[in-house]
């Protein structure tokens, strides 16, 4: 027998349970995998409170690293004692093994080790389609990034920076500007304490930003529309405040004849191959030193409801990994 967090109806994180699962063995296509490092992401308090449904009871979490120790029929590409990573699976990640199939499996490089690879997979993977796929940002281009010291943002800003954009972050305190700066971020915005599209607007002399990558939701709507350059592109890919409203087409023509795209990271890798090669490019960056990962908060993985708790409220900063 194994454990995991499941959950039986949804609600705060005191619907989170330690229980206990019989894993089994793997079938044709998949592997066993014994999780060594878990990553925490905001998508598991979405999941958690119904905002995404699940079919209940259910496993919870979606980023996991760990070790395969049993290997299904017909699976040539990965062997028993192979360090693997996920975050594109099934859900279930919060657990101290499980089944996995093959396809949604990815080889870790000696270079990065367990817990910096499960503070890196979803999130480096998600700025990987953001700013390399769904807006390709180029150099000289100036982008707002909202949430800069999460963990999507710190890795996100480090690249912008490499790719030679200009890059303004918000953040809701001085410290974690103090980190988006040191990260990434030519500017930052108070969001707390300051209107993000005028400082934006003064920032860039009038003209507005080519891209805005916004995860905060419905608080941050307005603000991002109007901090966009004529044609610019509103990327919008979370809901931490809450989901946003029903949007009317002609307010994107009023304000700029904007674009508008809701992406999702499964569009982006629909193939084993596809994402691959996301990986890759990612891991190049992190072994050059362009990007830097840090786990900055460990939890006990039956301390989940804890870790949630303190995500949902603001008190963490980057990437935090929960340890089976």
């Amino acid at each position: 027998m194994s454990c995991a967090i499941r959950i039986h109806e949804y609600g705060g994180p005191e619907v989170l349970r330690w229980e206990s699962v019989a894993v089994g063995d793997p079938g044709p296509g998949e592997v066993r995998v014994r999780h060594t490092a878990i990553g925490l992401n905001f998508i598991e308090i979405y999941q958690r409170t119904g905002l995404y449904p699940l079919a209940l009871p259910s496993s919870l979490g979606n980023e996991a690293v760990g070790v395969v120790e049993a290997v299904g029929e017909g699976v040539k590409v990965l062997n028993i004692g192979d360090r693997v990573g996920s975050c594109t699976g099934p859900i279930g990640a919060y657990a101290q093994a499980r089944i996995m199939p093959v396809r949604h499996l990815i080889p870790l490089p000696d270079a990065i080790d367990d817990q910096q690879a499960a503070a890196m997979l979803l999130q480096g993977l998600t700025a990987q389609y953001l700013i390399r796929q769904t807006y390709p940002v180029q150099p000289g281009e100036t982008v707002l990034f909202h949430a800069a010291a999460g963990g999507v943002g710190l890795i996100a800003c480090q690249w912008l920076q490499h790719l030679g954009a200009t890059v303004i972050g918000t953040v809701s305190t001085e410290a974690k500007a103090e980190l988006a700066q040191a990260n990434g971020c030519d500017h930052t915005i108070l969001y707390t304490r300051e209107s993000v599209p005028e400082r934006v607007k003064a920032l860039t002399d009038g003209a507005g930003v080519a891209v805005v990558y916004d995860s905060v939701g419905r608080a941050t709507w307005s603000g991002s529309l109007d901090s966009l350059r004529p044609r610019g592109m509103m990327v919008s890919f979370g809901n931490a405040s809450g989901a946003v409203e029903p949007v009317a087409p002609l307010v994107l023509a009023q304000k700029g004849s904007l674009y508008l795209t809701r992406p999702v990271l499964a569009a982006y890798v629909p193939t084993r191959e596809a994402l691959l090669a996301a990986a890759a490019e990612l891991f190049a960056v992190v072994a050059s030193g362009v990007v830097s990962i840090a786990v900055r908060q460990r939890f006990p993985l039956q301390e989940a409801a804890a870790a949630q708790r303190a995500l949902a409220a603001r008190e963490t900063v980057g990437s935090t990994v929960l340890l089976p």
